[in-house]
This record gives C-alpha cells, sequence and structure tokens, in this order.
C-alpha cells in the first residue's frame, strides 16, 4: 500500500489572532503565501475583548510593515487615550485629555482584527481547525494534526497559537505560571444612557480606580459601551468559589472585596449588564526563551505570555509577526538564517516587555495604591 501523501504548505501558521494575521499580512505584501489554522468555528465565533492602545514602536511599526497604518487611522477610538487615577474613595487623584497627539492611539481589538482579515486573500485563515499537536519530520519539516483526524506537513510552523500553546512544547518544556491577580470582566452597555454614574467614572478613556490588591481598571468602546475589568490580587482557586452562572450571586461575591469603596466604583459592577466573566491573569518566565530548533517558531503569548499592565502583549503580538514575516522574505530559502535573525530581536524584546509588565503589577496594586501609578504619570517625561 502506498502512503497517502499529506497536503503541505510552506509556512503554517496555527492561531489566526492579532500576531498571526500580521504574520500573514506582511508575508502576503512580500509575495509568499501563509496558511493559518484556527481553532474557532468562524471569524464573529465570539468577541475579541475590549480597546487597543497601539505604540509607535511596536504596533504602529508592525502596521506599517503590513501596509495598512493609514486604514488604521480611520479606525482610531477619538478620545480614547484620555486617563483618569482614582482612589477607592473615588477622588479622582490624576487625569488627563485626548487632544489627539499622543502615541498611543486607541482601537477595538474587533476592528483590528477585521481590517487584518480583510487585507489577506480569501481563505487564508482556515477556521475550525483545532491543531492537537505536532512533530519533527527531519530537515526543519513538521507534520501538524488536526481534531478532525486530518494532517498536513509544512516547511515553517509558527505557534501563534496563545498562553496554552500545542506548538510551544517542540521548542520549550514552560509552562504559564498564575501571576497571583485575578480578572472579572464586566459589560455596561450604551452606557451615557443606561449608565450615566459608570460613564462619568470612567470618562472618555481609561479608567484606574485603586487600593491595596485591588481595582477597577476600565475603558470606553467605540460603541459607547464601557468595558471594566475587576483586578483581585487572590490565591488561584478564588475564582472557583464563586458561581458565574448566578449573575447577581457572582456581582455579591465580587463587591465583597470592594466593602468600602466609592458607590460609583462599586456600580461598575453592581449595574453591569449580562454575565460577569472570569478570567486568571497567568504569565510565562521573564526572559523566556528557547535554543534554536529547525523549521519552527513562537510568537505572541507563545512566546512570551505575560500579564496586561503594562500594554504590551498585542502591541508585541504585532511586532512578532511582522517582524516574523520580514526575515522570511529576506531570507528567501534559508528559513534557518530567518528564524534565528527574528529570535535574536525576539527575546531582548520580549523580556524588556515582560519585565515591565510585572514591574506594572507590583506598581498599580501596592499598599499605598494609586500612589505609585501617580507618580508615573507625574514624573517629568524625558525627550
Amino acid at each position: 500500500m502506498t502512503t497517502p501523501v499529506l497536503p503541505h504548505h510552506p509556512v503554517a501558521v496555527v492561531g489566526a489572532g492579532l500576531g498571526g494575521l500580521a504574520l500573514a499580512r506582511v508575508l502576503h505584501v512580500h509575495g509568499v503565501e501563509a496558511a493559518l489554522f484556527d481553532l474557532e468555528a468562524s471569524p464573529a465565533a465570539r468577541t475579541q475583548g475590549g480597546m487597543l492602545d497601539l505604540h509607535e514602536d511596536s504596533g504602529q511599526r508592525a502596521l506599517h510593515a503590513a501596509g495598512l497604518h493609514e486604514e488604521f487611522r480611520a479606525c482610531v477610538h477619538a478620545g480614547g487615550q484620555a486617563v483618569r487615577v482614582l482612589d477607592h474613595r473615588g477622588t479622582v487623584r490624576f487625569t488627563e485629555s485626548d487632544d489627539g497627539t499622543g502615541g498611543r492611539p486607541e482601537i477595538d481589538r474587533g476592528d483590528l482584527r477585521d481590517l487584518l482579515l480583510g487585507s489577506l486573500p480569501e481563505g487564508t485563515v482556515r477556521w475550525g481547525a483545532k491543531v492537537t499537536g505536532a512533530r519533527p519530520l527531519g530537515d526543519g519539516r513538521h507534520e501538524v494534526t488536526l481534531a478532525d483526524g486530518t494532517a498536513f506537513t509544512t516547511d515553517v510552523l509558527v505557534g501563534a497559537d496563545g498562553a496554552w500553546s500545542r506548538i510551544r512544547p517542540l521548542l520549550s518544556p514552560a509552562r504559564p505560571a498564575y501571576t497571583g491577580v485575578s480578572f472579572v470582566e464586566a459589560d455596561l452597555v450604551q452606557a451615557d444612557l443606561r449608565h450615566p454614574r459608570g460613564a462619568a467614572v470612567v470618562g472618555g478613556g481609561m479608567l484606574f480606580a485603586l487600593g491595596p490588591g485591588r481595582g477597577f481598571l476600565g475603558h470606553r468602546e467605540t460603541d459607547g459601551s464601557l468595558h471594566v475589568y475587576v483586578a483581585v490580587e487572590a490565591p488561584e482557586d478564588w475564582l472557583d468559589g464563586i458561581d458565574f452562572t448566578d449573575t447577581e450571586a457572582a456581582k455579591s461575591a465580587v463587591l465583597k472585596e470592594f466593602d468600602g469603596w466609592d458607590e460609583s466604583l462599586r456600580a461598575l459592577v453592581a449595574d453591569a449588564d449580562g454575565a460577569l466573566v472570569p478570567r486568571r491573569i497567568h504569565a510565562l518566565p521573564v526572559g523566556h526563551r528557547w535554543d534554536r530548533v529547525p523549521g519552527v517558531t513562537l510568537l505572541g503569548d507563545a512566546a512570551h505570555l505575560m500579564s496586561p499592565f503594562a500594554g504590551e502583549g498585542a502591541n508585541l503580538a504585532l511586532l512578532d509577526g511582522a517582524e516574523l514575516g520580514l526575515a522570511l522574505a529576506a531570507h528567501p530559502g534559508d528559513t534557518e538564517a530567518a528564524l534565528a535573525a527574528y529570535e535574536a530581536a525576539l527575546f531582548p524584546r520580549a523580556e524588556a516587555s515582560a519585565a515591565k509588565s510585572a514591574h506594572g503589577a507590583a506598581l498599580l496594586f501596592r499598599a499605598d495604591a494609586p500612589e505609585g501609578l501617580v507618580e508615573m504619570f507625574t514624573a517629568p517625561r524625558s525627550g
């Protein structure tokens, strides 16, 4: 009997998040085809989260490389760079308006994903394609298996599949660890009309309302809703003790952590629309790296999962994807040179951002919060 020949893709990307899409787009710009495999059933299978601020030296740099910066500017949330910092009593400790000159414009994550998806040839992303494993075949080639029992081979395998990457074990034994912080996410829709108290406390952009070991991080979205992250330093099993199928009971359990806080802040949970969503914050070790393995690499959270407290995760994923695409395009026929060049820049960049993120968590929730964040925002800025 003859062995069936498996489908082959010169470049295969596992995960169609922002980083994987940026990689595919930059390769497309340079005439290189990539195949993306994503476990979601379709682009609309789930909501894409809240707002992102794209940094000039990372996320925006990636969009320049992708030839999409002008389209991105057209989707920016005007006023979204405004910031308010409050203490637990609701006292405003710092405020900054958005005058349109800031270097970190806000965009809805879903809008950015749609922009990247729309820039790719139809069929680039294979939806409903859950990767279950991969194995080396030699000479840098890999065989990848899918949940439906099918498989394919590839010359370049990229793990862009997030925190619990199926591709990472080919390179590294590292697994994400709980950071000590848990989030509960909440939404307040049509805020100006239905939740004026919440709309006033969040303002036009980003809110930080902080106390020792906990706080409310919120932002206004382009559709006028508020997205709120309730952050609590807690044991890893804290969320297990809350029944999130009973929304009112879950609200009461979360608000117990905020006894004595101003009612305008507590209302961000009490008045939330729909179910609350729990999320533990995990991170890979700061400085996570691996030895060069032929034909495979990682980007985004798969490579350097970090806490969100420096706003670096999505920006780095975009930059990783763009730089990997540029490296592959610059080294046609020499995959190893491309991957080595990409990783040489990736590792120190990711280490610096992961350290900044860990420092940000300590700063936000320290015993005298929000003093650390106020000091950061009011310190003289160089340049």
